[in-house]
């Protein structure tokens, strides 16, 4: 049935738009009284918005939406026409799952097994994170979320989104909308609706505009429903693993305190990797069209591998490629030794954009998906990205950044 709705596509996905929207939604507009799941809207013209993107999505029509994560591009997540539209859009894999978008707890109610009870663990994580930038994997119910949405797994992956524009467009359309990143499946998500402008103009009609993402990366991905108990981290993304784990022992006793596992860190699932139950797990990503390489600075060179001074990798670089000069994109933090470093080579043209400090890796993960297009924009020939510690956001942002890397140097400045 699915290939059969992705085939059946490509004829009403270009009868959606020929050319694109971009609507301006205002956030401060929007607010949710803690007594309904309704928003209230103060601005005519930011409600208007919401309507006609309702309308498109009622139509069966993608939109794209901005998140506190990244931009979105939503379906109606119970329609399996709808969704498979944006798999055609995207040109994204059928066995790459979606997330689904609720806009409150009596919208997730109605989609979830009524069987099925919340875990413990689940209802400590939604009081601290819902809405919020963390997905939780439920089980799927069979006759309510199509087979499309779920790559054909047990379990769907649902998520209450905190961005006013999103909640309420949710909630306007009165359906959950699956929703992953609005751009061409393996590039880098966009965090600014002109990147979803550039990259999707003319595949949609309606471009929901409200302003940069505060995150910049997608959300956590957690798995809550093992036999043992454990959190599974499948994802690390806009809820870092340290708060995750600080809540958990903040609010359930310390005998009951699950662990709290990363896929790839502390555990291994090849069989997951291979039919993942949530993006993100198997194709590589976040990959803008020029090659992007991984400068590694705070790693030790594993045994037999000596690390590169920067100057003569450049060198190298500019003997490689043909271009002159050859344009260097150059990502880093502001304060690290490579970030401080003259990079001037004859022969080379280094385009820094730099990722705030060290001491604040969320001010990198909102600026790495920028930094990858803005750089691709400028016409750079590739990309280098200088690691950073992998704590707090900074393991999300590893986690992207080696999926987006073709090739990993140890360097040293």
């Amino acid at each position: 049935m699915t290939a059969a709705l992705l085939r059946s596509t490509p004829r009403l996905s270009r009868m959606a738009a020929n050319s694109t929207k971009v609507l301006l939604c205002d956030p401060s507009a929007i607010s949710f009284p803690l007594t309904s799941d309704e928003p209230t809207i103060t601005c005519p013209a930011t409600l208007h918005s919401l309507h006609q993107a309702a309308n498109q999505l009622r139509d069966l029509h993608p939109v794209a939406f901005p998140t506190e994560t990244v931009y979105g591009l939503g379906a109606l997540a119970l329609d399996p026409l709808a969704s498979a539209r944006i798999f055609t859009t995207k040109g994204r894999p059928s066995d790459n799952p979606l997330i689904v978008h609720v806009s409150s707890f009596s919208m997730l109610h109605s989609i979830v097994p009524s069987t099925f009870t919340l875990p413990n663990t689940y209802e400590v994580l939604m009081q601290h994170f819902w809405p919020g930038p963390l997905t939780l994997l439920f089980p799927s119910h069979p006759t309510i979320i199509p087979s499309i949405i779920t790559a054909n797994q047990p379990t769907v992956a649902i998520r209450m989104p905190s961005h006013p524009v999103a909640r309420a467009l949710i909630a306007i359309t009165k359906a959950p909308l699956a929703a992953p990143s609005a751009n061409s499946s393996g590039k880098p998500s966009p965090t600014r609706a002109d990147h979803v402008f550039r990259d999707l103009n003319g595949k949609l009609g309606i471009i929901l505009d409200g302003g940069a993402c505060d995150v910049g990366l997608e959300s956590t991905v957690v798995d809550g429903l093992q036999p043992d108990g454990n959190i599974r981290v499948l994802r690390p993304g806009g809820v870092t693993v340290e708060d995750i784990t600080r809540v958990l022992r903040q609010d359930m006793s310390i005998s009951g305190t699950p662990k709290v596992l990363v896929h790839r860190r502390d555990y291994a699932d090849e069989q997951m990797e291979i039919a993942p139950t949530t993006p993100g797990m198997k194709y590589r990503h976040y990959s803008p069209a020029v090659p992007v390489t991984l400068l590694l600075t705070v790693s030790p060179p594993s045994a037999g591998t000596q690390s590169l001074h920067i100057t003569s990798y450049l060198e190298s670089l500019r003997t490689k490629y043909a271009s002159c000069p050859l344009k260097i994109g150059v990502l880093t933090p502001t304060d690290s030794p490579l970030g401080r470093r003259d990079l001037t080579i004859k022969g080379v043209e280094c385009q820094r954009f730099f990722l705030g400090a060290t001491s604040d890796p969320s001010v990198t993960a909102q600026r790495l998906f920028d930094g990858f297009l803005t750089l691709e924009q400028a016409g750079v020939h590739l990309i280098l990205i200088e690691e950073i510690n992998e704590v707090k956001e900074g393991l999300a942002v590893m986690n992207r950044v080696r999926k987006a890397a073709s090739e990993e140097i140890y360097v040293r400045c």
